[in-house]
């Protein structure tokens, strides 16, 4: 995907995270949106970064990389979405597109993408990612509201502030 795409998906998933942390459609629902919405974006676009360095879709694009994301709030307690944007991204780069991830970079750089992905100038890119935020919001839903023990550390559902 492109950047606009992954700016779109970032602004969707926001939103759908927001609500389903926060379902009342009140104004603590559109709190919650705006609390996830930057470490959202910022962790959707972190990944393409690497564009500026290394080798694109191998140096930023990979788990040690998501891994670091994920640790980072449980030693430092702030950032919590943050691994979420940038899963989303990696989520978006595998499904949405042609090309894939190197996951397991720099241990192996062999790529892993889906058969069913877009060219990033395709017609149907946006509506791919449209597609893959509607199963991430789904995914995310299901963790929080039917399996919340496995959430990851740091993820509380008692208020979105505590989170980032």
């Amino acid at each position: 995907m492109n950047k606009k795409g992954h700016v779109l998906n970032a602004i969707l998933l926001a939103i759908g995270v927001g609500y389903v942390l926060e379902p009342s459609g009140d104004v603590e629902t559109f709190v919650a949106i705006g609390e996830v919405s930057l470490p959202l974006v910022l962790g959707a676009l972190f990944p393409d970064v690497d564009t500026a360095f290394g080798k694109h879709r191998k140096t930023l694009h990979n788990l040690p990389v998501l891994g670091i994301a994920l640790a980072y709030p449980v030693f430092f307690g702030n950032l919590s979405f943050v691994w979420a944007g940038i899963l989303s991204h990696y989520v978006l780069d595998m499904l949405g597109s042609k090309r894939g991830i190197a996951l397991f970079y720099p241990f192996w750089s062999e790529e892993f993408g889906s058969p069913t992905g877009v060219t990033t100038s395709s017609t149907y890119a946006d509506v791919v990612t449209i597609v893959v935020t509607l199963i991430e919001v789904g995914v995310f839903a299901l963790f929080v509201h039917v399996l919340p023990g496995y959430l990851p550390p740091g993820l509380e559902l008692g208020g979105v502030t505590t989170m980032i």
